[in-house]
């Protein structure tokens, strides 16, 4: 009963009569902004309306392939870079930090091998370092019988100093520095010291050709490194860096041996990458003991997250306000968990899956280094006098570098998204206007009058339904059981 009630209101109301329909579609081809449609629908000639056929088809087919080529082009997800070089009338100059290849004092480590490979295991940490088996078991001994010894307090005691004795030169833009504008960091090169650290108002330079001038005395009498665990070399390293950075000298440090002038020409670049998909960035993460986001940075305070959790306490040379692991733990728990995490790749680099994905905004520091012998033989005299030592010594310990712009520009390197919404809208709606004369007009009217024929097309439906059979009626039902039951007994 209600399905016949339904299908009285629909023919009575709903379903337009076959000429009421023809009308419609008529009005629509008439109507329509989409071109060519009208050609077809009122021309008498069947050879003109085949061509005009022909022509909307290929035209509709040539729109549908463009448009599909767009949308898979977008979802590709495509960038573009452009490289800007701005000149600017100062620039800010980078954080310096500087290093002594040999990083213990002679007289604290005369006899105390165990102590480089103590560093080994510390600054593992930052970089991977091999021990041979042999040194194994007179490391364990040292580390059993000096369960309190401070391996941090030792190094910043015993390793290498700066003050008027180690830095005899420091001049910056014409005006004189001194070893109390340097800050003290830990690295894998032990004691280092940072010039223009992030604690610091910004220094500029406003003159290309003029910047940092040190003069350095590594002092190669008073500190050494063992050369059967291949510490071999004598000199100052150092690594430009962004003030807002930690250093990393793992393959980025600068080696300037001695007896030798490093002149350093540098460039700045900024590098900006677009978020994930379209690159490898993600702007949501923060770093919980560094001001920016770096990937060096995410990676130190990543490991000491896990260390922590692992062996209850935390390396001081890693991030984080953590106890400090003494020796033993540092040999029986930090560095199998720093194997552990290399090998099972819980910190990892790079992609936007990563622990540690590309930073969005990155600032680096292109270098260009050239040398030459430090000093002539009047040079030499004169340090020599002035320094009270011989000739052999000044060759032999003395490094000068300089650190200067190459010029007053930066250069911007810029990850940018080859393809938006609006250049996609766009390039649709262009496709739409070349082939077909449509707009966003045209496609409300196609989706209006596709959803009035569907309309028409569930009502016909529904109206060719069968009609429901009366299957609960009981006296149908009984009706229905004595025929059978008769039937049976004729038979």
């Amino acid at each position: 009963g209600i399905l016949e009630k339904i299908r009285l209101c629909l023919i009575k109301k709903l379903l337009p009569d076959l000429e009421d329909r023809r009308k419609y579609h008529e009005e629509f081809a008439s109507s329509t902004s989409f071109h060519g449609v009208h050609n077809i629908v009122h021309t008498q000639s069947k050879a003109r309306r085949a061509l005009w056929l022909l022509i909307v088809t290929g035209c509709l087919a040539i729109v549908i392939w463009q448009i599909c080529s767009r949308f898979i082009y977008y979802f590709s997800w495509p960038t573009t870079t452009t490289v800007v070089v701005q000149y600017v009338e100062n620039i800010k100059f980078p954080a310096v930090t500087f290093c002594n290849l040999n990083r213990f004092q002679i007289h604290a480590v005369s006899s105390l091998k165990e102590i480089f490979l103590i560093w080994n295991i510390v600054s593992a940490i930052l970089q991977k370092f091999a021990m041979e088996d042999k040194y194994f078991q007179e490391l364990n001994d040292f580390l059993l019988g000096n369960q309190n010894f401070s391996i941090k307090d030792f190094t910043r005691k015993n390793g290498f100093y700066l003050n008027s004795s180690t830095l005899l030169e420091c001049d910056f833009f014409g005006k004189p520095c001194y070893p109390q504008d340097f800050e003290h960091v830990f690295t894998e090169y032990g004691n280092c010291f940072t010039f223009n650290h992030n604690d610091l108002s910004a220094r500029r330079v406003s003159l290309s050709g003029r910047g940092l001038h040190l003069l350095f005395d590594v002092q190669q009498d008073k500190f050494t490194d063992e050369p059967t665990l291949g510490y071999t070399d004598a000199g100052i390293t150092f690594v430009i860096h962004s003030p807002q950075e930690l250093p990393r000298f793992d393959g980025l440090g600068l080696l300037t041996p001695v007896g030798t002038h490093a002149q350093v020409a540098i460039r700045q670049l900024k590098s900006i990458i677009q978020e994930y998909p379209w690159g490898e960035c993600k702007p949501d993460i923060k770093l919980q003991y560094h001001k920016s986001y770096s990937t060096n940075g995410c990676l130190l305070e990543c490991k000491a997250r896990y260390i922590q959790d692992w062996c209850g306490c935390l390396p001081f040379i890693l991030p984080g306000n953590g106890t400090e692991c003494d020796l033993l733990k540092f040999y029986k728990c930090v560095y199998p968990a720093v194997y552990d995490i290399e090998i099972k790749g819980l910190c990892t680099v790079g992609t936007h899956n990563s622990t540690c994905p590309a930073p969005c905004e990155e600032t680096d520091y292109p270098t260009t280094v050239t040398y030459s012998n430090f000093g002539g033989e009047k040079a030499i005299k004169y340090f020599s006098t002035k320094l009270k030592k011989s000739p052999e010594y000044i060759r032999q310990n003395l490094v000068r570098i300089e650190i200067k712009y190459h010029d007053l520009s930066y250069k911007i390197t810029q990850q940018q998204k080859a393809l938006t919404i609006s250049e996609l809208l766009a390039d649709v709606g262009g496709q739409l206007g070349l082939f077909c004369g449509a707009s966003m007009i045209t496609i409300i009217e196609l989706l209006e009058y596709i959803f009035t024929n569907f309309c028409w097309m569930c009502i016909f439906l529904l109206l060719k339904a069968p009609e429901m059979p009366e299957w609960n009626n009981p006296s149908q039902n009984q009706h229905t059981h004595k025929e059978k039951k008769r039937g049976i007994q004729e038979c």
